[in-house]
């Protein structure tokens, strides 16, 4: 029987955690979930060992020792999850700003179609509700940035709602992964499309967060105009590896 994963990221995300979590078994989908906490100092970590209890044998914790970062974290996820054998595993933010409910359509999109899914904000339109104009422009103007450099045929490539076959991260090299932010979110999408795996996107509203603070700093920002660049001219070492 395919085995489902959702990991989460977290880092002070106690006004959240609880809420996501349920929303996430209440969906259609059948899946785990697995917290992957960076010691948060609020308490985010506590707040999932009690709700375990709810959901023996589905949720999951994984506290980091120290914060190194979005990319990090979901490396470690990743590696866990293929530890595991799950076929497919999903990346999503803890601040419900992707609706849980996608999770189904995106994941049928993996079983018929499609070996890493999307849940792009740019494929109709631009879908993001509540974020400021600047911000927009910026997300939108980077993911124009990043097709025009690299050549990928992805519309949202910063996107972090994103699906995989098991497959994927297993022939993608993980443990040479070094961006954070929105690098590493470009970073993994470039080298599954160089792979010729195929990438489908499926239309989402993003909505910003309404609860805690955004982890997206300056420095995310640079590591991804200049990750972009990084990744192109590294195209051909890329794709030597296994």
């Amino acid at each position: 029987m395919e085995k489902t994963l959702v990991i989460i990221p977290t880092y002070n995300e106690i006004e959240n955690i609880e809420a996501i979590v349920d929303v996430v078994f209440q969906s259609v989908l059948k899946t785990d979930v697995l917290v992957v906490d960076d010691q948060s100092p609020d308490g985010t970590g506590a707040v999932v060992k009690k709700l375990m209890q709810n959901y023996p044998e589905k949720l999951f914790l994984e506290t980091r020792a120290q914060k190194e970062g979005l990319g990090a974290a979901y490396v470690h996820g990743f590696f866990w999850a293929l530890r595991r054998q799950y076929d497919y595993i999903f990346e999503m933010d803890a601040d419900f700003s992707h609706n849980p409910k996608e999770l189904k359509p995106m994941q049928e999109l993996l079983e018929k179609e499609a070996d890493l899914v999307v849940g792009s904000r740019y494929v109709k339109g631009v879908n993001v509700v509540n974020w400021p104009l600047s911000r927009v422009l910026l997300s939108y103007f980077a993911s124009v940035y990043v097709r025009v450099v690299t050549g990928m045929p992805v519309n949202d490539a910063t996107a972090g709602f994103v699906g995989y076959k098991r497959e994927v991260l297993e022939n993608i090299d993980l443990n040479s992964i070094k961006f954070v932010g929105y690098a590493f979110q470009i970073e993994l999408k470039y080298k599954a499309w160089i792979k010729k795996y195929v990438i489908k996107e499926h239309p989402i509203i993003f909505v910003n967060r309404e609860r805690g603070n955004s982890k997206m700093n300056g420095s995310i920002i640079w590591e991804a105009l200049f990750g972009v660049l990084s990744l192109r001219l590294n195209k051909n070492r890329f794709l030597k590896k296994s």
